[in-house]
């Protein structure tokens, strides 16, 4: 009983990966990656890291882009074979680069969670799920729906699978053990999932959910990965939010932002493709713009987004009503946050002081932070 209170109104367990340029500076680690089973959580153990797997998905777009294969500002409507456009605005074309900074003018308010047996193209022609109000390229809305659709563009230009062509492009080559939901992990980073828990109850990534369908099962319950086809869905694999991996892992992905694109002697990105992923597209001026994430309410209403890149946020915006600054010391950084299923996530880097961060913890209380519009657990573990 006295564990079960514990667990509803404080983390179940915390993860924070400090480092540098040339590596790791200080792990901390505390609490259960699986209350059931007892077992302690480290900071090898992959869990669900929610919307910092956006800007993971960017970094393989940049990839794509440097090779050619895509192109920033053309016409999303010519690599996915059908017309995207905003009903109330039909002359203005989607790119790629308003969909990645949230300024497409999609809109999360008819969901984003296909099934799958669902097609991108009809969740698409729902009018509820577009913005009527402002054109693509002139407000920016956080939206989660915005990647699967870069998910279906990535898979129309190259004829791979989402979750298979992440590792070819980001994770194999960076030698991480991580994966899209669940789909390409090995065994091992499996059996080490991290239990999210929201309110004291397990929600999600238990051992039961890990070995069933690794995605939205169709409407008629099935779930037959056979059924794929190239840039139909784009949401089977989670690009918004889906990635699994540790935070030594993401630690890595920081380093990367460190090292201008190279990271342990691996250059993934071009240093002019990094200049492009840490410049912002987007910068609040009191009418372009919703502030907040996603549900446009609650801990994260009041000035959390100020500045906003190719998916990637930026942070301690010397602007009036941003609390943008989870670390509260006035220096700008670069990264992104994650909230899904009672986790929150960071990773945050100092590119000018050469530092960074990644955590996260697992059913946090919804405290209001003291200086941002993050969580107070998020604050502390931003430090």
């Amino acid at each position: 009983m006295l564990l079960a209170l514990a667990a509803a109104t404080m983390p179940v367990a915390t993860v924070q990966v400090a480092f540098d340029r040339t590596g790791e500076v200080q792990v901390r680690t505390s609490g259960l990656a699986n209350v059931e089973t007892g077992r302690p959580v480290t900071a090898d153990d992959p869990v669900r890291i929610a919307s910092i797997s956006k800007l993971v998905t960017a970094i393989g777009v940049m990839r794509l882009v440097e090779q050619g294969v895509l192109d920033l500002d053309a016409d999303v409507s010519a690599q996915l074979g059908w017309r995207l456009r905003n009903p109330a605005y039909p002359d203005k074309p989607i790119t790629l680069r308003l969909l990645l900074s949230h300024r497409s003018s999609l809109t999360d308010a008819g969901g984003y969670l296909l099934t799958l047996d669902d097609r991108l193209q009809d969740k698409l022609a729902e009018p509820k799920v577009w913005d009527g109000q402002h054109p693509p390229g002139s407000f920016f809305r956080y939206t989660n729906l915005n990647f699967p659709v870069v998910a279906a563009v990535m898979e129309r230009a190259t004829g791979e699978r989402f979750d298979r062509l992440m590792q070819r492009l980001v994770l194999q080559p960076l030698a991480l053990d991580a994966c899209f939901n669940w789909t390409t992990c090995s065994p091992a980073s499996k059996s080490q999932a991290v239990v999210l828990y929201d309110q004291g109850k397990a929600v999600r990534d238990d051992p039961g959910f890990v070995a069933g369908c690794p995605v939205t099962p169709a409407r008629n319950g099935s779930c037959d990965l056979a059924t794929w086809r190239a840039g139909t869905n784009g949401s089977h694999f989670s690009p918004q939010g889906g990635l699994r991996i540790s935070m030594r892992g993401l630690a890595k992905i920081g380093r990367l932002l460190l090292g201008d694109g190279a990271v342990d002697g691996v250059r993934l990105l071009l240093p002019a493709s990094m200049t492009l992923l840490t410049t912002p597209e987007w910068t609040f001026n009191g009418s372009n713009g919703v502030q907040n994430e996603e549900a446009e309410g609650g801990v994260r209403a009041g000035g959390f987004n100020c500045r906003y890149g190719l998916a990637v946020s930026f942070t301690a915006t010397p602007l009036p009503a941003c609390r943008d600054d989870p670390v509260g010391d006035g220096r700008p950084r670069i990264g992104h946050a994650g909230e899904a299923y009672g986790l929150r996530s960071g990773l945050w880097v100092d590119r000018a002081g050469g530092t960074g961060i990644a955590y996260f913890a697992t059913n946090v209380p919804v405290e209001p932070g003291a200086h941002s519009a993050l969580t107070r657990t998020e604050e502390l573990l931003a430090k």
